[in-house]
């Protein structure tokens, strides 16, 4: 179970325990992030769950696809070296010390 460290909009970290094969959305929504709307559940179509990754651990995630990128340009604090829509990182073991930055939206 990989643990996640959380920065919320506060500015206080968190270790928040993923389970493997969740995405990291799912995990903040049920560790009750209310920054993460996921207004569209989890289908890559709103960026309500979009967050900032540590920039240590960009090359450990999955490739960005163009529907992600488009939304990500849309969002609000968008930075193309550390956003990513939480919805579309499956956890597993390797993301053990994970590091999150909630992104407030404007």
């Amino acid at each position: 179970m990989p643990k996640i460290l959380v920065t919320g909009t506060d500015g206080v970290t968190s270790e928040v325990i993923g389970e493997a094969g969740l995405s990291l959305m799912e995990v903040l929504r049920d560790a009750e992030y209310e920054e993460i709307q996921a207004m569209c559940g989890g289908s890559c179509s709103c960026a309500t769950c979009h967050v900032h990754i540590k920039e240590d651990w960009q090359s450990g995630l999955p490739q960005i696809e163009e529907d992600e990128q488009l939304l990500l340009e849309l969002a609000d604090n968008y930075d193309p070296e550390l956003s990513r829509l939480s919805c579309q990182i499956e956890l597993s073991g390797d993301h053990d010390g994970l590091q999150v930055l909630i992104v407030e939206s404007d």
